[in-house]
């Protein structure tokens, strides 16, 4: 019973998201080995949080031992998860993906994927490495990844043409991104009921909302207003037409 209670909670908040209904001020939380063992039933219940980003990978050969036990027991308790791969910059695009892919199921992820690129690499990115990890990623699970980073490698790097369609992840822990942004990591030292110890966390831009990173499949497209008016209009002519079409010729 508990078990259909947590999956009952867990579909709620995806037709919530696509619905458009969640809060602004829901936040997620992002994790790794360094929180140790997680009650993710107690963070659950926690008001403030709806989703998390788990880390799965690093560089080439790096995959964090609590993955797995991290994603299960997130997606048991309720809660949407993503994860993330932690750039290198000692490695090749095609080495880092691979990693990642050998650990990230696409059907377990709520969330788009997040490439992560720590504030160390200001000035130093290799961007075409960079792209086309980017674009393996896309490839593979069927949407763009976010970009988490810094806003001095966002300004460096990120705002090109390029990079516009990217929805960007800030950190910044001193006051408001002053860059475009979806989410934004604005503490290392949340507290989380379930959680021992500092947690990151992260809430959208008031323009965003939980349904903007969800993978493609949680997704409702809607037809515009217009479009769907129109096609009303046009079924109602067919309709018309073939009913005057099919009427019998008055009898002389």
């Amino acid at each position: 019973m508990k078990s259909q209670c947590r999956h009952l909670l867990r579909c709620t908040l995806l037709v919530l998201a696509m619905c458009f209904t969640v809060t602004l001020q829901a936040q997620g939380i992002d994790v790794s080995k360094f929180q140790g063992t997680i009650d993710w039933r107690k963070v659950a219940k926690s008001k403030k949080v709806k989703f998390v980003y788990i880390r799965a990978t690093e560089g080439t050969s790096i995959r964090d031992p609590k993955y797995k036990s991290n994603v299960d027991s997130a997606s048991k308790a309720g809660l949407l998860v993503g994860s993330y791969h932690v750039y290198s910059s000692k490695t090749t695009a095609y080495q880092q993906f691979a990693n990642f892919k050998s650990v990230v199921v696409k059907k377990k992820q709520d969330l788009i994927p997040v490439l992560d690129i720590e504030g160390h690499h200001s000035g130093r990115l290799d961007m075409a490495r960079v792209n086309k990890l980017l674009e393996l990623m896309e490839k593979e699970y069927g949407t763009k990844p976010m970009i988490y980073t810094s806003e001095k490698v966002y300004n460096e790097h990120f705002t090109g043409k390029r990079y516009r369609s990217y929805h960007i992840f800030i950190a910044n822990y001193h006051g408001t991104p002053t860059v475009r942004y979806t989410l934004w990591q604005h503490t290392q030292t949340g507290r989380i009921s379930g959680i021992k110890g500092d947690v990151d966390l992260s809430k959208f831009h008031k323009k965003h909302s939980l349904y903007d990173i969800l993978m493609p499949k949680h997704r409702k497209k809607k037809a515009p207003a217009a479009d769907t008016t129109a096609s009303k209009r046009d079924t109602t002519k067919r309709a018309a037409t073939k009913a005057t079409d099919a009427k019998p010729a008055a009898k002389k």
